[in-house]
């Protein structure tokens, strides 16, 4: 009897040993990364502030309507409409300041009690150290609150492994047309 546990034990051993020099499927799919290998020594934060120009009206619109619901026209929220978006990030909120991003995506009227947008976008920066590199944002924005705060979900280049929360507030806002500018200020931890 002791010499067939003694067998088990070994043979069992055996077959663990094997097992656990093949790859598995889980390994070759996924493996943990080494920061430094990626250049991710030290967290850093940055707050960045601009000014986002959503410009629905004259000839030369930022934010152009793609769709909507049969209903949108009938709704006080403009539920169901979808926008796409190319808005300027300005430095300051005169329409001539010098542009340092784009705020590229959509927003969709996504309320049907308030006017509350579902925004997708990424802002693309094009201005020194951030040329080239793009924050996230995915969240709600309820426009006619005095402060709204969307989360940033990620970023690319400078911004790789972005998270932090975006704080908007609308500088001005034009009922007649529906042209808006948003004071942006985003506070963002990256490596």
């Amino acid at each position: 009897m002791e010499f067939k546990l003694m067998l088990l034990l070994i043979a069992s051993l055996l077959l663990t040993s094997i097992l656990s020099s093949q790859p598995s499927q889980a390994s070759t799919f996924s493996r943990p990364f080494n920061h430094e290998e990626l250049g991710l020594r030290v967290e850093k934060h940055t707050h960045l502030h601009f000014y986002f120009h959503d410009i629905v009206s004259g000839p030369k619109p930022t934010a152009v309507r793609v769709a909507q619901a049969s209903m949108t026209d009938k709704s006080p929220t403009g539920f169901g409409a979808v926008v796409m978006i190319d808005d300027p990030l300005t430095i300051t909120p005169d329409n001539t300041s010098k542009i340092v991003g784009r705020a590229q995506g959509i927003y969709a009227l996504a309320s049907q009690e308030e006017a509350g947008l579902l925004m997708v976008l990424n802002f693309a920066f094009c201005e020194g150290k951030y040329n080239g590199s793009n924050l996230s944002v995915l969240g709600r924005n309820t426009v006619f609150s005095k402060v709204r705060e969307m989360p940033i979900v990620g970023g690319s280049g400078v911004f790789r492994f972005a998270r932090g929360y975006a704080h908007a507030r609308t500088h001005w806002f034009d009922l007649t047309t529906g042209d808006a500018i948003v004071e942006y200020n985003v506070y963002v931890s990256h490596y």
